[in-house]
C-alpha cells in the first residue's frame, strides 16, 4: 500500500461512531500505516434527529485528548498518533467555529459542510420535494459561502458528500454539470492557501468515484492545488485505509507529486 497515512478517522468520541480508539489504532498497525490522524466531529448547531442525542455532534474534546494522549505513549515507536478535528461549517456558528479551532493545539482541522438547508442529506426528508439537482446545487452554494466566510481549517473535506445520498447518486453527476459553482469554491480554497481532501468513504456507500470525483480533483491540481490529504472516513476499524492503492492510482493520474500531511498546523509533503 503506497499511502501509509490515514488522516480523517472516527471513533466513539464522534456522534456516529462506537469505535473504541486503541482498536482503530491496532488495526492501523496490521495495515502497516505509518500515520493515523483522528478528527472527531464537532457540529455546533446540528438539527435534532430521534435517532441522535442533541448533543451528538458537541465534541468532549478534553476527553478525546486525554484518551489520544495516553494512546499515542502506549504506541510510540509503532504509529504517530495526530490529534484531529473534523469542524462542521454553517454561516450561524462560524464564531464557536472559531472559538474552538484556536483553542486547542491542533494538529489538522478538517473544514466540512454536512448540511444544506439546515439539513443533513444523509437523512431523507433533506431530498423531499426536490430533485437531487437542486439539493446537490444547493450543498456546494453552502460550501461556498462557508469557505468564503470561515478560514480556520487546512484542508476542505469530502468537498461533495451530498452525491452520496442522492436517489441517483453519483450516476448523474459531473464536474461539468457544475462546473460554475466548482469552480468558485475551489479558487477560493486556493486563494485562501487551503487544501482538499480525497476522502475515499464514497465507496463504501455505492458510489463509482471518491470525494470529490476525479475530475474536480484534476480540476484542482490545474488551478495550482498542491495541498491534498487522504482520508478513509473510517468510522470502524475495518474500513481504515479502504481503497488507498486505488487513492494512489487517481492521484497519480490527476498530476499530483505528493500527499499531504499536517502536523502542529503545518504541512508536510510525502512523495507518491
Amino acid at each position: 500500500m503506497p499511502i501509509l497515512s490515514d488522516c480523517h478517522l472516527h471513533t466513539h468520541h464522534s456522534g456516529d461512531s462506537e469505535a473504541p480508539m486503541e482498536d482503530m489504532i491496532r488495526r492501523g498497525i496490521e495495515l502497516g500505516l505509518t500515520t493515523m490522524c483522528f478528527t472527531e466531529h464537532n457540529d455546533f448547531g446540528f438539527p435534532d434527529y430521534p435517532d441522535l442525542p442533541s448533543d451528538a455532534f458537541l465534541l468532549n474534546v478534553d476527553s478525546y485528548l486525554y484518551e489520544l494522549l495516553a494512546l499515542r505513549e502506549k504506541y510510540a515507536g509503532q504509529i504517530k498518533l495526530l490529534f484531529g478535528l473534523e469542524l462542521g461549517l454553517q454561516p450561524e456558528v462560524f464564531r464557536e467555529n472559531a472559538i474552538l479551532a484556536r483553542s486547542y493545539e491542533f494538529d489538522f482541522i478538517i473544514g466540512s459542510s454536512h448540511l444544506v438547508n439546515g439539513k443533513d442529506p444523509y437523512y431523507p426528508d433533506c431530498f423531499e420535494g426536490r430533485t437531487d439537482e437542486e439539493v446537490y446545487r444547493a450543498y456546494f452554494e453552502a460550501e461556498l459561502a462557508n469557505v468564503r466566510k470561515f478560514s480556520n481549517f487546512d484542508v476542505y473535506g469530502h468537498l461533495d458528500y451530498v452525491v452520496r445520498y442522492g436517489a441517483s447518486r453519483d450516476t448523474e453527476y459531473s464536474y461539468d454539470k457544475y462546473k460554475d459553482i466548482l469552480d468558485n469554491i475551489l479558487t477560493t480554497i486556493l486563494e485562501k492557501e487551503k487544501g482538499l481532501e480525497l476522502n475515499t468513504g464514497g465507496i463504501k456507500s455505492g458510489m463509482k468515484d471518491f470525494h470529490p470525483c476525479m475530475d474536480v480533483l484534476k480540476r484542482y491540481r490545474e488551478l495550482g492545488g498542491e495541498v491534498i490529504t487522504v482520508g478513509s472516513d473510517a468510522h470502524d476499524p475495518s474500513h481504515i485505509a479502504d481503497y488507498f492503492d486505488r487513492a494512489y492510482d487517481v492521484l497519480k493520474e490527476c498530476g499530483f507529486k505528493y500527499y499531504t500531511i499536517f502536523e502542529k498546523r503545518v504541512p508536510e509533503y510525502v512523495k507518491l
